[in-house]
């Protein structure tokens, strides 16, 4: 007997929906995982987004990586350099768009996050079979690429 799967549609917006409570659940996690820190799931973003990028970046920058508002990026930022883990250098292509740099504090904030982090992820991967998970990653890239397409019209308006 065939089993009736649910229509591809309905698979994406049950994939969407698993996506949102995945993300929340894991700031709320991160969070409590950075604690000890002093850092916040957002703010480690943000070091890691700048670590990863290999150079400075702006405000807007950042923004764009993580996907979120620059004004929510810049509130994290400002709280990073306040903090000390930040510093703000010129920008010679936006003179009211510092880079943020990490300081020799953020590097050090930033190194003892990641091996917390590596060590929470190498838990979470633990029995999931790496071909899967490059599956699902492959999916999530390519919706994320899909989003960026036209939206269908809404009739009468």
């Amino acid at each position: 007997m065939k089993q009736n799967r649910p229509a591809p549609a309905a698979l994406v917006s049950e994939l969407m929906l698993a996506t949102l409570r995945l993300e929340a659940r894991r700031l709320a996690r991160t969070d409590a995982l950075l604690e000890p820190l002093g850092l916040t799931g957002a703010r480690w973003q943000l070091l890691d987004t700048i670590v990863r990028a290999g150079q400075p970046q702006s405000a807007p920058q950042l923004a764009a990586a993580l996907g979120v508002t620059r004004q929510g990026a810049q509130k994290q930022l400002d709280l990073l350099a306040a903090s000390g883990l930040l510093a703000a250098q010129p920008n010679p292509r936006h003179r009211r768009s510092p880079l943020y740099a990490l300081s020799a504090a953020g590097q050090r904030e930033h190194a003892r996050a990641a091996a917390l982090h590596a060590t929470w992820a190498a838990r979470l991967a633990a029995g999931l079979p790496a071909n899967e998970l490059a599956d699902a990653l492959g999916v999530l890239q390519a919706l994320h690429a899909r989003l960026d397409d036209a939206l269908p019209r809404v009739a009468g308006a």
